[in-house]
């Protein structure tokens, strides 16, 4: 019987690309996100592309309620979830105070709160089976030093790695692969749903990459057993630097360099 990965965000950028590799790899998907026509025409494409199953059950995680109505569902239709990709995620420009904080509290449940409920209610049968992966879209901007702008986004990811590297090592005995996935800027909508693209599109195309090629190390990563892997070299050359740096220094780089892609 084939494994089936439940993939959330999974209507576009990083989230397609990894509902496309997977069913590559002979996965069957189990695809959620808001938009239903979107996801049935994925679905669909899937089916063509790759002979797999893909399944789409629509949800909101900025909903409280979404991680548990969405495991019911899964539940009502008889599916067995053997893997999991925390994906859904977005940008909220700005600093703290000058954006609602309703905007900020659906942000954490979609970016915080979701990923780790999904996580508690869908373990427990990976573990009792013996077989799991489990995907944490992160960011390199978990791992560099904070910035003025986006105030809630890095340090979202930074809790994705940190809980990724703590639940790995409590899983690993049970057959339960965990990784914190970390890629930079990638081609994808999520500077056009923040309405960042103009400002980004700045970015030398060294910075940058294709979604196809994150999804494809992501799920090398996640086979492989990498707790933490940071795609590209340029991201992992970022990421060295700002950990031998003199933490003052760090902070002061990043802080200039990010003036470039970040509103204030």
């Amino acid at each position: 019987m084939k494994r089936r990965m439940l993939i959330t965000g999974a209507s576009a950028g990083i989230g397609e690309a990894c509902a496309h590799e997977w069913a590559r790899r002979g996965w069957n998907l189990l695809l959620t996100a808001r938009r239903t026509d979107r996801l049935q025409t994925l679905a669909d494409t899937l089916k063509a592309e790759h002979g797999c199953d893909a399944v789409v059950i629509a949800a909101d995680l900025a909903d409280p309620l979404a991680p548990v109505q969405l495991t019911e569902a899964i539940e009502a239709r008889g599916l067995q979830v053997d893997g999991l990709i925390n994906n859904a995620g977005y940008g909220v420009p700005g600093t703290l105070l000058s954006v609602p904080w309703r905007t900020h509290a659906d942000f954490l449940r979609v970016l915080l709160w979701a990923p780790t409920e999904l996580t508690y209610l869908l373990l427990p049968g990976m573990q009792q089976r013996g077989f799991g992966r489990i995907v944490n879209v992160a960011s390199l901007a978990g791992l560099v030093p904070g910035t003025a702008g986006h105030t809630l986004y890095g340090a979202t990811k930074s809790y994705l790695i940190r809980f990724s590297q703590s639940l790995a090592q409590e899983t690993l005995p049970r057959g339960v692969h965990v990784t914190a996935l970390c890629p930079g800027f990638t081609y994808s909508e999520f500077h056009d749903v923040n309405q960042m693209r103009a400002t980004v599109s700045k970015m030398p195309k060294f910075m940058w990459m294709d979604a196809q090629t994150v999804a494809r190390q992501a799920f090398e990563a996640s086979e492989r057993g990498d707790i933490v892997y940071v795609n590209g070299r340029w991201n992992r050359f970022v990421r060295t630097l700002t950990k031998v740096l003199p933490d003052r220094l760090a902070l002061a780089l990043v802080s200039r360099q990010s003036r470039k892609f970040r509103r204030i």
